[in-house]
């Protein structure tokens, strides 16, 4: 059997394979269809294709109508057992066994049947001295009583023989196999379980060699309910079908071999019982009390013969059940189409419930009806401001199909608001048929307008090419001051997605002056915000807030509703820049319980992924890594939520795992031409390199980091967070070596400090400063200014970054042999970051422990001096293992120059004045630790390994770069 028949069976079938090896049996039970005769099939090819030659198989699988049969499995049985096994039987229970196989006359007394039952045991007998004997029965609960018992008989006499058998018996769902008798004792009975969701998708794909719409998937796994029969059948039965109209939920077509299978008795009831079993069908909740509302006299006499057949179940409530969600498909399938109107007619009368009712309204009418159209698309908005988003965007679709011909603007309108509801539900795909509809078909300038403006908002991220959509509403909206107001708030949204901010500003002001003009209030509060944000990037706070403060007061203050909801989440935003943790984490986590039941998934995704840069800033990174997860259980693969995953796990996770999470959240940016959040993916990226604290992690934030001060200027961005990743560039380069570098990046950052630049873009460039100094060998003036970041971020509510600065002390106080401070302040890091949860943070710290553990067990023995930093050990083997400074420089993705004046330092350390003195003065450390020397590494192995054991790591230059909307 191959892969493709064991979807899902895979671990049942090898521990099938495990049990064979040690008891005498396996028996598969389980419903109909679960897979048992599959298992059976392929669990027999594998046996046989490893037995010896001389092996029997002897089989049966009876079928229902062979039960009644007498000695019919035996014969089965019997089908590859030659004539001459029977020879040297003896004469009675040769001709009763010759009798059951209809050779002879059949045995009928008791006599005669025990001679049957000896016979047989001892043609096993016969069989298993010539090799190894295989049973196969499939099918036990078909299998004939003359035949059960014959094996019972023979299956407790198998001691010492090599008879193995492996069974299939059909049991109901929770119930336990029947014909165990029929089986060695020992026999392992395994339960065959339903299938996964996943597994009956790749089940389908196998089976059908189509992509099924979701919505057809989805329904088949409901239906099939992990049974492999049903959903094949199923899966096929749509394949063949093709596309079909969107309803509020797909019919399924129930293939007529599949419904002769479920319902053959069912179709024998009587026509009231029939007919009561259909209502229920199309029933989303049946019970008896909504039955008699529909006017059927006594549905629970009706269902009382069902429920004796295993179609039906009543609870005690009255609540009913069919026995398999199929069962269910497979009644409404077989009726007629006349009699299932007539069911949702009824079931219409009887329901109050808006939503409900209007699904049974529009399949008892299934044709263009205004009446219909418009219960249809109250419901609708009944269902919207439930936060039923998914019915509200199904049922405004039926209405806009339900619409006469001769309405074409309410077909617009219906449709229109179907594809507004879909975007709140997060259904792209609905939400672009829809509109594209109406763009393409209405005569109304306006509604072409409100397509596009569909259209744009359905792009998500991706508005980077959305410039014509634009300019082509921009020219249906002439002389409609609201709709201007609506299309030049969108190219501001663009411009400020796509790093055009001078342009973004310049279309939110006109966005601005338009809606009120046109007296729209919430696109006036729209721009108003995007202006907000695309100040606050500029650097410009005070701007910003005075936007932000007039829109609030134009939406009635932070209470006035879904209006006041983006306008919380910018003020939040400012207040996180501006170091106001607390302030921004109180105003988010209220939004986020005021919208989280009411708001679209744009809403939603929003204030999470602002809510995890909160937890991370305030020290909760075990919270930022489960607020992080319900952005991706939102849109798993959307530019934001992958940001959040990424920054999470560089506070709470790990730095490999950060590097995977921020590498998917670059490409997806790239892709979506969303340059806003492609700075924020390349940041974490560029952090994830530095928490790995090695050359190769440093030259991979370099990569990413020199992109991200690349875009800023590009952008003429200066908010903090841009400020604050001029630091970690800076710090990436000291750890290179390109301490010029970083010295240039340090005072760029420094021209746009302002007297509101906050106090953690400060500590962020005197950290960098502090390393750049003791990169250069002035460790004093290093620790000196990396105290001074520490007691600035002492003051403030930010504990990884106060983390990561003390890490950096302890560092640099290490290599300067002051391992007393070192000890202190890397302790209190590894303190701090053990509690918040910081464990990329506490894994360094500890890492720098370790190596002063390592020094205090190694005494003073070595130079005597600093020792060398990563980047200069690494520079120095390469020297003294005869590279050159171009080679050196080629090799670390480094300048010629920085090789240049590293080298002088390691000089300097090392007290020597040439490359030869270099390169002895190598050898001797490595004689005098007696470190072992790697002869494919030129006899340079652990040279440069510090008195107190720290190794320079190998490292092979930086990897290859692989690269409403949420702002």
């Amino acid at each position: 059997m191959g892969a493709r028949s064991l979807t899902g069976r895979h671990e049942l079938f090898d521990a099938a394979r495990a049990e064979l090896t040690a008891r005498p049996g396996v028996l598969f039970h389980g419903p109909r269809g679960i897979g048992k005769s599959t298992l059976v099939a392929a669990l027999t090819a594998s046996l046989t294709a490893h037995a010896p030659s001389a092996g029997t198989v002897l089989r049966c699988s009876p079928a229902e109508e062979d039960d009644r049969l007498p000695f019919v499995g035996l014969i089965d049985l019997f089908a590859q057992v030659p004539e001459s096994c029977l020879e040297p039987l003896a004469p009675e229970p040769r001709a009763a066994l010759r009798a059951a196989l209809l050779r002879g006359t059949e045995p009928t007394d008791d006599r005669g049947r025990l001679a049957v039952r000896l016979a047989f045991l001892e043609v096993l007998r016969t069989l298993a001295t010539a090799g190894p004997v295989l049973l196969v029965l499939d099918g036990l609960q078909w299998l004939d009583e003359s035949t059960a018992d014959v094996l019972a008989f023979a299956v407790r006499r198998l001691d010492g023989l090599d008879v193995r058998v492996v069974a299939a018996e059909r049991v109901a769902d929770g119930e336990q196999a029947e014909r165990l008798r029929c089986c060695p004792p020992g026999t392992t009975e395994l339960p065959v379980p339903p299938l996964t969701d996943d597994e009956v998708a790749r089940l389908v794909r196998a089976g059908t060699g189509a992509e099924l719409p979701p919505d057809v998937l989805r329904a088949i796994q409901d239906t099939a309910a992990g049974n492999p029969l049903y959903a094949l059948e199923l899966g096929r039965a749509a394949a063949l079908r093709g596309p079909a109209p969107r309803t509020f939920s797909p019919v399924l077509s129930v293939p007529r071999r599949l419904r002769t299978l479920l319902l053959g008795r069912a179709r024998t009831l009587p026509e009231t019982a029939r007919r009561t079993l259909l209502v229920t069908s199309a029933a989303a909740r049946p019970d008896l009390t909504l039955l008699r509302a529909a006017g059927l006299a006594d549905p629970a006499a009706d269902l009382a013969e069902a429920e004796r057949l295993g179609v039906t179940a009543t609870d005690a409530d009255g609540t009913i059940r069919f026995r398999h969600p199929l069962l269910r498909a497979a009644v409404y399938a077989d009726a007629p189409e006349h009699d299932r109107r007539q069911a949702h007619t009824l079931l219409a009368r009887a329901i109050s419930e808006p939503v409900e009712q209007a699904r049974h309204l529009a399949r008892a009418f299934p044709h263009p009806d205004e009446d219909t159209a418009r219960t249809l698309m109250s419901a609708a908005e009944s269902a919207r401001r439930d936060g039923a988003l998914g019915a509200a965007c199904e049922l405004a679709g039926l209405a806009a199909r339900r619409t006469p011909g001769d309405r074409p603007a309410d077909r617009d309108d219906r449709l229109l608001a179907a594809a507004e509801y879909a975007c709140d539900a997060g259904q792209p795909d609905e939400a672009a048929e829809a509109a594209g509809t109406v763009l393409a078909a209405s005569g109304s300038a306006r509604r072409r307008v409100r397509a596009r403006l569909i259209l744009l908002r359905n792009a998500g991220q991706a508005l980077e090419g959305a410039h014509a959509l634009i300019q082509e509403g921009l020219r249906d909206a002439v002389g409609d001051p609201e709709a201007e107001a609506w299309l030049h708030h969108w190219a501001a949204v663009r411009g400020l997605l796509c790093g055009e901010l001078e342009e973004a500003a310049g279309h939110a002001r006109r966005a601005a002056r338009q809606a009120a003009v046109a007296g729209d209030t919430e696109t006036r509060i729209g721009a108003l915000a995007t202006y907000a944000r695309v100040r606050s990037l500029a650097g410009e706070p005070v701007a910003a807030d005075a936007a932000l403060e007039e829109a609030l007061a134009l939406a009635g203050g932070a209470d006035g509703g879904p209006q006041s909801w983006r306008l919380i989440r910018m003020r939040a935003i400012l207040a996180l820049d501006a170091d106001r943790v607390a302030e921004a984490r109180g105003q988010v986590a209220e939004l986020l319980c005021l919208i989280e039941e009411f708001a679209g998934v744009e809403e939603v995704m929003a204030t999470l992924v602002l809510l995890t840069r909160i937890q991370v800033r305030a020290g909760h990174c075990r919270e930022a890594l489960h607020t992080a997860a319900r952005c991706s259980g939102a849109t798993a693969q959307a530019a934001p939520a992958l940001y959040a995953a990424a920054l999470a796990a560089t506070a709470g996770g790990t730095a490999e795992k950060a590097r995977q999470l921020a590498e998917q959240a670059v490409r997806a940016s790239e892709a979506d031409g969303d340059r806003l959040f492609l700075l924020r993916a390349l940041a974490v990226l560029g952090q994830a390199g530095l928490l790995a604290g090695d050359p190769q992690g440093a030259a991979s934030a370099v990569e990413a980091l020199q992109r991200v001060r690349e875009l800023g200027n590009a952008m003429c961005a200066a908010d903090p967070p841009l400020l604050h990743w001029y630091g970690d560039l800076a710090e990436a380069l000291v750890l290179l070596g390109e301490t010029d570098e970083a010295e240039t990046v340090v005072r760029e950052a420094y021209a746009r400090v302002t007297s509101d630049t906050p106090g953690s873009v400060l500590a962020a460039l005197e950290r960098a400063e502090g390393l750049r100094e003791a990169g250069i060998g002035r460790a004093k003036e290093g620790a000196a200014g990396l105290r001074a970041a520490v007691d600035r971020l002492r003051r403030l509510p930010l504990p990884v970054e106060l983390v990561r600065t003390l890490i950096a002390l302890g560092a640099v106080e290490r290599r300067s042999r002051r391992r007393s401070a070192a000890r202190a302040v890397l302790g209190e890091a590894l303190q701090i970051a053990t509690r918040i949860g910081a464990a990329p943070l506490a894994a360094r710290a500890r890492e720098e422990l370790a190596r002063l553990d390592a020094a205090d067990r190694g005494g003073e023995a070595g130079t005597g001096g600093p020792e060398l930093t990563p980047s200069e050990a690494r520079i120095a083997e390469l020297v003294g293992g005869g590279a050159t400074n171009r080679e050196v420089a080629a090799k670390l993705f480094i300048s010629v120059k920085t090789v240049e004046g590293t080298l002088s330092r390691v000089y300097r350390k090392v007290g020597v004045r040439s490359r030869t003195a270099l390169a002895h003065a190598m050898a001797v450390a490595v004689l005098a630790s007696g470190a072992a020397v790697d002869p494919g590494n030129g006899g340079q192995a652990d040279i440069l390994a510090g008195p107190d054991g720290e190794t320079a790591q190998p490292y092979a230059g930086p990897p290859c770069s692989r690269h409403t909307p949420l702002t």
